[in-house]
């Protein structure tokens, strides 16, 4: 699948290419700086500053050699694609950039910058995360979709997605670069909030490879075992229904069983988060 092309795949390509003289000179204009301004809610929030000054100097010494992509939004235009190039012209003191101004709805801008920065591997597997999740919140996209978009299996977008389900200061932890995706799949099989933390704080601490963090983990899991012995297992039922509770609210779901019923404890870790789960309980 990752050699066949989907989605805006192709169409993106075109539109994003280095290759200036293959554009028709009627495609790309010149736009004033001060007249774009960036897409709310774009998936990347956090950029590399030492690499936009290394790109404000390239564009110093060489000029901006790839358009923004842009839509108009009332007086002003809106990034779709070309965030970084954008705060790097701005850097290099450009008053004007080459753009390829197109009419793109709300769906197709989020598709595009999404797509634009999972090829370029500019997203941290967070970013990543919460980008699913807002195409699947906000456009009614089913796993099979988003990963038909993207080029990717269900599986990754569904692994992805579970990292959502972390705490809040985990997140945290892998937005600041402490933490990498595969440190975050040894803590996703933790039982447990407090383990999870517990465990982050020894990885950083401890500066653990994935390895010696999923050594760490099955080690933890043993002993929690042994010493909450009065925690019941929970069935393959209840556990099959955790999994299914969990993907349709993109985070954590416990439910808990006793002699005279239970509960089930639905995690979230900020208020949007927090509105997103009661919107899906319909409250």
């Amino acid at each position: 699948m990752a050699n066949k092309e989907r989605g805006l795949g192709r169409g993106l390509d075109a539109l994003l290419s280095t290759d200036l003289q293959g554009l028709d000179s009627q495609q790309m204009v010149e736009i004033a700086i001060e007249m774009i301004v960036p897409r709310p809610g774009q998936p990347r929030t956090r950029f590399n500053e030492e690499s936009i000054l290394e790109l404000a100097r390239s564009i110093q010494s060489h000029g901006l050699l790839q358009p923004l992509l842009l839509r108009p939004r009332g007086n002003k235009y809106e990034i779709i694609a070309g965030e970084r190039r954008f705060r790097a012209a701005q850097q290099a003191g450009l008053e004007l950039v080459p753009a390829i101004v197109r009419n793109i709805k709300d769906r197709e801008a989020a598709e595009i910058s999404l797509i634009e920065n999972i090829q370029r591997d500019d997203l941290n597997t967070v970013e990543e995360a919460r980008a699913y999740r807002h195409l699947m919140d906000s456009y009614g996209y089913t796993q099979e979709r988003v990963a038909e978009i993207i080029g990717k299996s269900r599986a990754h977008v569904a692994n992805t997605m579970r990292i959502l389900s972390l705490p809040q200061e985990i997140l945290q932890m892998i937005e600041d670069g402490q933490l990498t995706a595969g440190h975050a799949r040894t803590l996703l099989a933790l039982p447990d909030t407090r383990a999870q933390l517990k465990q982050a704080a020894e990885i950083v601490q401890n500066k653990l490879t994935v390895r010696q963090a999923e050594a760490k983990g099955k080690a933890r899991k043993r002993s929690i075992k042994k010493t909450v012995t009065e925690i019941p297992v929970k069935s393959a039922e209840i556990m099959d229904l955790e999994e299914r509770l969990q993907q349709h609210y993109m985070t954590r779901v416990e439910i808990f069983t006793g002699p005279r019923g239970g509960k089930i404890q639905i995690s979230y870790f900020d208020e949007d988060d927090l509105q997103r789960v009661l919107e899906l309980l319909g409250l």
